[in-house]
């Protein structure tokens, strides 16, 4: 699929086409720059504060509970935060909500990231499950979440406190685990398909789907989906390894410590480590710019005054803004084996095989899909029609209306929105106009603003604006709470060493110790 990105920059106005520029250019005076840590704090907390205060600060007025402001849609976070408010649906201009989703479906080869290995969807889903968490039961409520709203590895740990007892080990601080083929892992949920009585907290999304002997695969992890795709089980496994080696060394340090403090301690360092690689190395893969964000001690200071810094509350339009299908290919190399996408489902009996070292190098040595339209491989289509519907369920406002929020120029014309004509012309044939155009779709239609950029320009503003306000304002990052009597001077240190997924696994794989290629930037990628 052939591509133009010079519409993206010279459509958005600018003061974002200055920004945009000045960010992606110059590599050696950014290089420079960076290499002044005084100069390199304060750049890095300027951008940051820069790039979240382009949307207005939380609390949002409204909530997916109702049109109008009440104390309850300002407190109840059972409900989604929304950016703008619900949108008249407009009178026949827009497609059928199928036709819509015509428009992502992949009908040939993948057109391949130009950046990106398959290593880093398989992170952004499970480090967004987290968080942006819908309503699993049906009928489904769209206007209602089931997150904490904030950064808490409940993938592992669970999103309540039963489901964190059930996963614990209540001993030394770890969490319960197995050894298989050298390798710890934790145990199996199901005995002869049934949930063995002391996971009865726990469950799993559509275990029910699965013959017994499936279900009998199925690890016993804090969070209900951590079992549904194999890349997210692998995620999960590896930071359960880290977790137990992080409460060995507390334990080692520190033998007075009870099994509680232990674990609370390793689970307050397991979190920072987690949010230290979203910021250096997941948002600076993101990111086309030069200039590198980091995790900076001294960060939460600086931003506790600014605006912005809010009680977290994830936003109905930053779950749509992450539903990335077309990043995945049809099929997953698992293992060295070319393996269909379906079977990758509910896939942890692939795992213990192969192991965590080898499995991590297979997704970074493979490329995910370009993000955009006509490139999600057709068995994840029902994920694009729902996406759609939810969007007008809620009554999602236009793209155009989310542009103007975002501080971007309004659109006129389709070909305004991307430059390829496939795109162009497609959308012109289906929507009467392009203020009619549904937010989900034209966030995906625009083009990235360089051959670098991985996502188009609105995706990345609200991608930048919601992903930082939500992870620096962890509790954890708190000025009085960042420090060693809450980590620990151990934790100190294992937080300073963790920048990448690289660095955790190569620490966690004593069953196959040999150096890995574990990245989330293709090795090809332009520099």
């Amino acid at each position: 699929m052939s591509r133009r990105s010079a519409r993206s920059i010279s459509s958005d106005g600018a003061v974002n086409r200055l920004r945009y520029l000045a960010l992606t250019n110059a590599r050696p005076l950014w290089r420079l720059a960076e290499s002044a840590t005084p100069l390199r704090r304060r750049l890095n907390a300027t951008l940051i504060d820069q790039a979240v205060r382009e949307m207005p600060a939380r609390p949002e007025p409204l909530s997916t509970l109702a049109p109008y402001t009440s104390w309850t849609s300002l407190t109840d976070r059972t409900y989604a935060g929304r950016h703008l408010p619900p949108f008249p649906d407009p009178e026949g201009g827009r497609p059928s909500v199928d036709k819509a989703a015509d428009l992502f479906t992949r009908e040939g080869p993948m057109d391949p990231c130009p950046r990106s290995t398959v290593l880093f969807a398989y992170f952004a889903q499970w480090f967004t499950d987290g968080f942006l968490r819908g309503e699993s039961a049906e009928p489904r409520d769209p206007r209602r979440s089931t997150s904490n709203h904030e950064i808490d590895l409940n993938p592992l740990y669970g999103l309540d406190e039963r489901a964190t007892r059930a996963v614990r080990a209540h001993e030394g601080g770890l969490l319960k685990s197995q050894l298989i083929n050298g390798g710890e892992f934790p145990p199996y949920l199901c005995e002869k398909g049934e949930i063995k009585p002391e996971f009865a907290a726990l469950s799993a999304v559509r275990m029910e789907m699965l013959p017994p002997e499936h279900r009998d695969t199925l690890f016993a992890l804090g969070g209900d989906r951590g079992n549904v795709q194999v890349g997210f089980t692998l995620m999960t496994v590896l930071f359960l390894r880290e977790h137990n080696r992080v409460a060995r060394l507390l334990a080692g340090r520190n033998p007075g410590w009870d099994d509680e403090r232990l674990f609370q301690t390793a689970r307050n360092i397991v979190i920072v480590e987690v949010i230290r690689i979203v910021v250096e190395e997941y948002i600076n893969h993101i990111t086309p710019y030069h200039f590198r964000f980091l995790l900076d001690p001294r960060l939460g200071r600086a931003l506790a005054r600014a605006t912005w810094h809010r009680q977290n509350w994830a936003s109905v339009e930053f779950n749509l803004v992450y539903r990335w299908h077309s990043l995945i290919p049809g099929a997953l190399d698992v293992g060295g084996r070319e393996t269909p996408l379906a079977r990758t489902l509910f896939g942890g009996a692939l795992i213990p095989g192969p192991g965590l070292g080898r499995l991590f190098e297979d997704a970074s040595e493979q490329r995910a899909g370009r993000i955009g339209l006509f490139n999600t491989d057709p068995a994840l289509r029902d994920v694009e029609v729902s996406s759609i519907a939810d969007g007008r369920a809620l009554g999602l406002a236009p793209y155009n209306a989310y542009r103007e929020h975002c501080r971007f120029r309004r659109v006129r014309r389709f070909d305004q929105v991307s430059g390829d004509p496939r795109v162009h012309e497609a959308l012109a044939g289906l929507y009467d106009h392009v203020d009619d155009l549904d937010l989900y779709v034209g966030l995906f239609a625009e083009e990235p603003g360089s051959a670098k950029a991985i996502l188009p320009p609105l995706l990345t503003k609200i991608i930048a604006i919601d992903a930082f306000s939500q992870a620096l304002t962890n509790p954890l990052l708190g000025p009085r709470v960042a420090n060693a009597a809450t980590f620990a001077p151990l934790g100190m240190e294992i937080i300073g060493r963790t920048r990448s997924l690289s660095d955790v696994l190569h620490r966690n794989i004593p069953e196959d110790p040999a150096p890995r290629f574990v990245s989330m930037t293709w090795r090809g990628a332009p520099a």
